[in-house]
Formats: C-alpha cells, sequence, structure tokens
C-alpha cells in the first residue's frame, strides 16, 4: 500500500508541475493521473486488500489534497491577514479539502465501475464523473471552478485556441483521453490489457495529442484580427485593501484621476478603474449617485476627453420598501438595503449604468446555503463582505458608452466562468473588462493565475481583454490569448492600448459548454450500469437464497 501511496504523490507533483502559473509545463497534464490510476489499478487487483472502495478513496484524496493545496496555498494568505492563523487554517480547509473530496468521489466511483465492468468502458466513466465534479464545482452555492482542468492549459494558451469551440471542458476531456490512453498502454505492456495490434492506441494517442495542437498552432499563427480600433486606458491605483478606508475617497480620485491622465489621448473611450474603486464610509446610494462628490467629480475629469466613459468598481446599495430580494437587509422599520460589489459605467449621457456582480466568493461576499451557515458570518465579515452576504443580479449585463461600443464588466471571481462570460459576448459585448482586487492573495501565484484564465477567455470568445487590478496585475490581453502590456506587482500604474473591438459570435460563445454536457451524459451512464449491475446481483440473491451454486459462492 506504500508503493500506492508513492504513485499517489508523483501524480499530484506532476499536476502541480503542469498547472499555471508555470510556464509552458502543461503537457505534464497530459500524464499526471497515470501513476494515481496504476495506484487504484493494484489495489483493485490485489486479492489480499479488503474495503478496496475505501483504499481507492483514500489514495485518490492523498493525490487531489496535496496537489489542490500546492496550487492553491494563496487562500491562507488572504485568510491569515484578517484573523487568527488557527482560524484561518480551518477556514482554509475548505477550499483545499472540498473540491479534494469531490475528486476522489470520482475515482471512488470508477472503482466501483472498475471492479463491475471493462476496462475502457470504467475510464471513460471516470473522464464523465470528474466533469460532473467540475460541474458541480462551478454551480453550486460552495462555487470554486478555479482548479477545473480545462485552465491547466492557461500558460500554454498557443495549444488551445480550439477553446473558441469547446472551451475549457474541452481541455478537461483532452487530457483525459491522453491520460486513458498512455493508461492502456501500461496495461498493455503489463499484460493486464492484451491488445491484439498494438499499432492501434499508439496510432489513436498520437492522433490525440498532434491534431488539436497541430490546429491551434496553425490557428494561432494565421488568427487575424478585423480592424476596429478603440483607445483603452486601464488604471492600477495600488490602495492597500487593508487600509483602504484609511484614506478619504478625495485622495483617491485624485490618485485615479494622475494616473489616467499619465497616459491617456485625446480619443480615450474608456478609462477602466479596479474593483471597488469607488467607495466610502456607508457605500453609495445608487438612486442618489448623481448627487455625490465623486460622480461630480468624474464629469470634470471627463471635459477632457470627448468620447470618454469611466468603467468602475464600487460599492453601492438600494433602498427598498419591503424585502424584495433574499439578501435585503430591514435597516429602519419598512425600509430594506441590498449592497452590492458592483460596476458602474459613467458618461455625460443621462443614463447611468450599474452591473451587480452575480459570481460571488462563498463566505465572504455570499453565505452559502442560507440559514445552515449563520455559524460562519462573524469569520467572513473582516473580509470586507456583508455578514447577510451582496446581493447579484441573475444575468450578465453589457455597459453601452455613447458611441455604441458594448463593454462587459466582469468583477474579478466571475472571471474563471467561461460560460458566463460568454453571456456577455453574447449579449453584444464587444470586449472584456475585467475590474479586480487580487490584494487580498499578496505578493501569490494566485493573482498570476488569475491573470493567466483571463486568456482563456479572450479565446474563447475572440475578445480583447482589459484588465484594471488595484495592485496588480493589470494589463491586455488580445483576442488571442496574448498578453500585450501588463503592469508590475504593487506599483501604481496605467497603460494605454488600441484594441480592437470584434462583433463575430464564435461556436462556443452562441453554443455554450456542451462539452461538460457530453461529460454529464457519460457519468449518468456509468452510474445507471452501476445500479442495473446491483440491481442483478440483488435478483440473483433472492434466486438463490442459500448463496450457493455448485459448491462455489454466489
Amino acid at each position: 500500500m506504500k508503493n500506492n501511496y508513492l504513485l499517489a504523490l508523483l501524480s499530484a507533483f506532476l499536476l502541480w508541475l503542469g498547472w499555471p502559473p508555470i510556464p509552458y509545463s502543461s503537457p505534464l497534464l497530459f500524464i499526471g493521473f497515470v501513476p494515481l490510476l496504476i495506484a487504484v489499478e493494484n489495489i483493485i487487483r490485489n486479492e489480499t486488500f479488503q474495503k478496496k472502495g475505501r483504499k481507492v478513496f483514500l489514495t485518490a484524496g492523498l493525490t487531489a489534497v496535496v496537489w489542490n493545496t500546492a496550487s492553491i496555498y494563496w487562500v491562507y494568505n488572504s485568510i491569515s491577514a484578517v484573523m487568527p492563523s488557527f482560524a484561518a487554517v480551518i477556514i482554509s480547509l475548505i477550499p483545499f479539502c472540498l473540491g479534494a473530496t469531490l475528486m476522489a468521489v470520482a475515482f471512488w466511483l470508477y472503482g466501483q465501475l472498475r471492479r463491475k465492468t471493462n476496462i475502457m468502458l470504467s475510464l471513460f466513466g471516470l473522464m464523465g464523473f470528474w466533469i460532473s465534479y467540475e460541474f458541480l464545482h462551478e454551480s453550486w452555492d460552495l462555487a470554486f471552478p478555479w482548479m477545473t482542468l480545462g485552465n491547466g492549459f492557461a500558460s500554454f494558451h498557443q495549444l488551445v485556441q480550439w477553446y473558441e469551440i469547446t472551451g475549457v471542458y474541452g481541455g478537461t476531456i483532452w487530457i483525459w483521453l491522453v491520460n486513458i490512453l498512455v493508461f492502456t498502454l501500461y496495461l498493455n505492456r503489463k499484460r493486464f490489457y492484451p491488445i491484439k495490434r498494438k499499432i492501434v492506441p499508439i496510432a489513436v494517442l498520437t492522433a490525440v495529442l498532434l491534431i488539436p495542437s497541430t490546429y491551434s498552432l496553425i490557428r494561432y499563427v494565421n488568427y487575424e484580427e478585423y480592424q476596429n480600433p478603440a483607445q483603452i486606458v486601464v488604471v492600477q491605483p495600488n490602495i492597500d485593501p487593508y487600509i483602504k478606508f484609511n484614506i478619504s475617497p478625495e485622495e483617491q480620485l485624485n490618485t485615479l484621476f494622475s494616473l489616467s491622465n499619465s497616459v491617456a489621448k485625446p480619443n480615450t473611450e474608456f478609462f477602466i478603474w479596479p474593483e471597488t474603486a469607488l467607495s466610502q464610509n456607508g457605500d453609495f446610494d445608487e438612486e442618489n449617485f448623481r448627487e455625490t462628490y465623486s460622480y461630480q467629480r468624474i464629469l470634470k475629469f471627463l471635459d477632457q476627453y470627448k468620447n470618454g466613459n469611466v468603467l468602475s468598481g464600487i460599492e453601492s446599495y438600494q433602498l427598498y420598501n419591503d424585502a424584495k430580494t433574499p439578501t435585503a437587509r430591514e435597516i429602519a422599520p419598512h425600509v430594506y438595503q441590498d449592497n452590492f460589489n458592483a460596476a458602474t459605467l459613467i458618461d455625460y449621457s443621462s443614463k447611468l449604468q450599474f452591473y451587480h456582480k452575480s459570481k460571488l466568493v462563498p463566505g465572504v461576499e455570499q453565505m452559502p446555503f442560507g440559514a445552515a451557515m449563520n455559524i460562519l458570518k462573524p469569520l467572513f465579515k473582516a473580509f470586507g463582505g456583508t455578514t447577510g452576504g451582496y446581493g447579484k443580479q441573475a444575468e450578465p449585463s453589457v455597459f453601452y458608452a455613447q458611441s455604441g461600443i458594448g463593454a462587459a464588466p466582469v468583477i474579478c471571481y466571475e472571471s474563471i466562468w467561461g460560460n458566463y462570460v460568454a453571456k456577455y459576448v453574447k449579449k453584444g459585448a464587444q470586449f472584456i473588462a475585467i475590474i479586480t482586487n487580487d490584494g487580498w492573495w499578496g505578493n501569490t501565484s494566485g493573482k498570476d493565475q488569475h491573470l493567466q484564465y483571463a486568456k482563456l477567455r479572450a479565446i474563447e470568445n475572440r475578445r480583447w481583454v482589459a484588465r484594471s487590478a488595484n495592485t496588480g496585475i493589470s494589463g491586455f490581453i488580445n483576442q488571442r490569448g496574448d498578453i500585450v502590456q501588463q503592469t508590475k506587482w504593487w506599483q501604481p500604474a496605467a497603460l494605454n492600448q488600441e484594441i480592437n473591438l470584434n462583433e463575430e459570435i464564435t461556436f462556443y460563445t452562441q453554443a455554450g459548454d456542451i462539452a461538460a454536457y457530453l461529460g454529464l451524459a457519460i457519468a449518468l451512464g456509468g452510474i445507471l450500469i452501476l445500479i442495473v449491475v446491483r440491481r442483478k446481483k440483488e435478483l440473483r440473491k433472492e434466486k438463490f437464497p442459500s448463496h450457493t451454486l455448485q459448491g462455489k459462492r454466489i
């Protein structure tokens, strides 16, 4: 059993080494699961082992916990900055272990299927179970799709230009197909899975590796953007999020104006400021925002730029006469308030546009599963979230400038949802504006991963990404996923870039995560097989109650 755990640790090391932000290492993901698959096969074939399902779960869980923790260790950094270390460790175990548990469940189901059906059917079942875990982990109240396998190619985006067709779930399928084929060759070599013509799996493996890669490289080299220029400025004010409210709103605005003016041109159309760039004690009432000092100062700033728009993060609220939403809290008799982590578009038109962040961070911005998690509210309040949770809107909305340009206001965490970002584009966004505040994590790989994942959104939708991060990393990403400009960490900066707007819709933008639904269908088939096999076994026991047949146990 010790050797199996060593194999599990080898898988964890390969998967971590192949994960962003390590550049060009993602091909290691093609063999990352092979040692773990060998360990699971050893457990299943060992006749002396008892409770094989439990051993499979623990072995796979070891790989998942080590890989997850090594890749997202920065979660602890962000939590330990606002609460005692012992509490931070406990809270960190949720993201470290929850996803890992779901991964281990996928392998446990594979182990059950492997013991009841043939090897190839069970391996494809494993791929389906894994995709089902990924789909669940981006859909429920504890959503954290950071470790979706297809994200692993963010550091080698030249290989996945075909994400414009499949999205990141296509990458998950690609990784699993290659791992399965390599594992099949191993089984053949050990004579566990005899293959009459060995050239067949080798040829299939070669094709599965080369066809997507070759297509992608050709697409990358030959891709040309339609010329439709727009001048964009992104600003990185570098305001420490932990002391933000010790700095006056006027001083913060002066920093934003100074940096914006330092690189702007007379024809600049969008100034993009980061998440919560506009804030004050008590937040802004959206109904009366036009009367505020901040709004009037921004209008005066825009006097210099005929076509200028400010797209900024803002902390805002709305007031209601009744509990209009589940997150509205009564602050006075018959007065209810909803707080938002929001974005706003400010220009000289009479229309003031707001977008309320929809994909909220569990715990920090929304309390998962409502009342069941109320006990954790005091721990998360220190993050700057609200104890009752932020309000949100169900669907993304596009900001339109007076000139007609459509921008997708994507706030921080939302940028790791490919299908959600695609909805902005489907509704008319011609470029993607990501506003974020990665300062909570410190100078860790979290900020680099977050930047690199944005490259995948550019490819999926063939849209430029303009990224404004409070403390870094800000930058521009073109429609091929290349980072054209970027700032340094923890330095005030501003960048100007002429981008190309795009109105074409990719297949992925139009169709969404079809690849995920394929995986769900495969998983459902695997579950049905397990149910049928179990039912047959029960029927045989009913038919032969003595449990014997010709001297042998049934």
